[in-house]
């Protein structure tokens, strides 16, 4: 019995543990955001403020809106887009927060494939 209660307290201890969310942190910034295209790791620079995106990738900069839903969701949504896929809005979601960046997932908005992502936090 008392093997049961002693391996059964710390399952229940770590079933309660929620990852830090501090996501108000990363509402505003320059960050980094790496990923792999085709074999080959491509780097996006972006910086936020509460209403914008200007981002930077492959040499070219492109600025988007930026609407919060909550403190951890947002829509991102191009202001000049030159085609219609470039119309489509993305959903972002930040999963988990450190000290340097965070875990996010993405999809465009009614769309259910999500990728994933870390971005990291340069100011």
């Amino acid at each position: 019995m008392f093997k049961k209660i002693f391996w059964g307290i710390p399952l229940l201890l770590t079933a309660c543990y929620q990852q830090e969310r501090n996501c108000t942190d990363y509402k505003t910034g320059k960050f980094e955001f790496t990923q792999e295209i085709d074999g080959t790791v491509e780097k996006s620079v972006f910086e936020r403020t509460e209403t914008l995106q200007i981002e930077t990738f492959r040499g070219k900069t492109d600025t988007s809106s930026v609407r919060w839903v909550n403190d951890c969701e947002f829509i991102l949504q191009k202001i000049h887009p030159k085609n219609r896929a470039e119309k489509k809005a993305v959903q972002m979601k930040i999963l988990t927060t450190t000290a340097t960046g965070y875990n996010f997932e993405y999809s465009f908005v009614g769309e259910t494939h999500k990728q994933k992502g870390t971005v990291i936090k340069l100011n």
